[in-house]
């Protein structure tokens, strides 16, 4: 990702966290954070191999993920510690203009209200950064705090998808959301 771009999609949160694109660097971080968070995030993600654990794995993904043109993945910083990531993948451009969001937030750092900042951030950045139209989510059915993040996000439902992601060992149900960023032409930045 380069520098301007990274700049750009760089925010203060609330306190001292901040929404800023992964480094390499937090992988170490990032690691304590699953790790710690493993047992709240078991039910809504699918099952990770030991290596997930590994930070060495992690710095390697994360770099590869900033060479992609079709996501943008964030952590939520407390200076040098990693409480949280919001990425935005399967980004399309031309006449579609979307992306797919997800995210999460270390269990010590959980009902501050972090993941509502970050996507309130994500969706701004979304439109008037990268100039997308729409932002998805989905979530399991049954992920009812995830799902309230969303409305409080100006999301809304409009779909139910049976056996839609292998979540923890089996096919989950899952709850379709999307915004609609903005109506402007496609490409074209705010006013």
């Amino acid at each position: 990702m380069n520098p301007t771009l990274t700049a750009a999609l760089t925010v203060p949160l609330t306190g001292s966290v901040t929404l800023r694109p992964v480094r390499p660097e937090d992988a170490a971080s990032y690691c304590e954070a699953i790790w710690r968070s493993r047992d709240q995030l078991a039910p809504w993600e699918p099952r990770r191999p030991e290596e997930w654990y590994d930070a060495g794995f992690q710095a390697k993904r994360f770099a590869e993920m900033l060479e992609k043109d079709n996501l943008v993945p964030w952590v939520l910083a407390d200076g040098d510690r990693v409480v949280g990531t919001a990425i935005l993948s399967n980004i399309v451009q031309g006449a579609w203009r979307n992306g797919d969001i997800g995210y999460w937030v270390d269990v010590a750092e959980a009902g501050k209200g972090l993941a509502t900042a970050a996507l309130t951030e994500v969706c701004r950045l979304a439109d008037e950064v990268l100039l997308l139209h729409r932002i998805a989510a989905s979530t399991n059915h049954d992920n009812t705090r995830s799902q309230r993040v969303l409305l409080k996000c100006g999301f809304e439902q409009y779909g139910f998808a049976p056996e839609y992601l292998h979540i923890d060992g089996q096919w989950r149900d899952s709850n379709l959301y999307h915004r609609i960023l903005n109506k402007r032409a496609p490409g074209e930045p705010p006013a």
